[in-house]
């Protein structure tokens, strides 16, 4: 089945692609390697075990096929192994890998979006549009949330660079093509494209929502 296969792939690209983007993420927060794994493999699946669980899949079924988390926990064993051979390195090509973070994250944001819209269209509940875009938008960004937290950091997606506005716009364009129009692989292709590169370039020129800075001095 063509749902089937969609979620299949998106899966194992945001559960890769999301799991280097939290391991990088604790690496430069300097925890150890069980940090890195647990933040790498929360980042990877969280998002997907709070949409299971609002649509009452319980439990969620990354514990019914846990190859999705072995997954996610070779991609961050292997991040940390190769961030601590260049470990001295690391600092001089922090730049880089933090571009690098942004393009895996960016990867993994619409790659769950899309997984997360789909899981709603094949389910009872998918001529509920709200409920799609919402739990859409919980699949891409509720494992960054609580990437951000274990880490101590205020959560990326309510501080920068449009990160749930393109969340959103990219769920109802894909829940327009794909339950509408029937048009899943145009979707996917769209919004993959579409989500990385305004990503990206919300990132290089710091695109972001107004804001009010209460103690920034005048």
């Amino acid at each position: 089945m063509l749902s089937d296969m969609i979620i299949y792939i998106m899966e194992w690209i945001g559960t890769v692609s999301f799991a280097v983007s939290g391991a990088l993420v604790a690496i430069g927060c300097s925890l150890d390697i069980f940090g890195v794994v647990t933040v790498g493999c929360i980042t990877a699946v969280g998002g997907g075990i709070i949409r299971d669980i609002l649509l009452g899949n319980v439990p969620p079924k990354i514990f019914d096929n846990p190859i999705i988390l072995l997954v996610a926990l070779i991609t961050s064993v292997l991040v940390f192994v190769i961030a601590y051979i260049f470990r001295k390195r690391f600092k001089a090509f922090q730049a880089a890998t933090n571009s690098y973070n942004v393009f895996f994250d960016a990867l993994g944001l619409a790659a769950f979006s899309i997984t997360g819209v789909e899981t709603v269209c094949i389910s009872d509940h998918s001529a509920n549009i709200v409920l799609a875009i919402t739990l859409g938008v919980i699949t891409g960004v509720g494992g960054g949330i609580i990437r951000d937290v274990l880490v101590n950091e205020k959560p990326y997606v309510l501080t920068k660079h449009i990160y749930a506005v393109v969340s959103v716009v990219s769920c109802s364009v894909y829940y327009l093509l794909s339950f509408h129009y029937n048009h899943k692989i145009i979707a996917t292709f769209f919004v993959l494209i579409f989500t990385v590169l305004i990503r990206l370039l919300a990132a290089k020129f710091r695109w972001g929502l107004p804001k009010i800075k209460i103690d920034e001095e005048k």
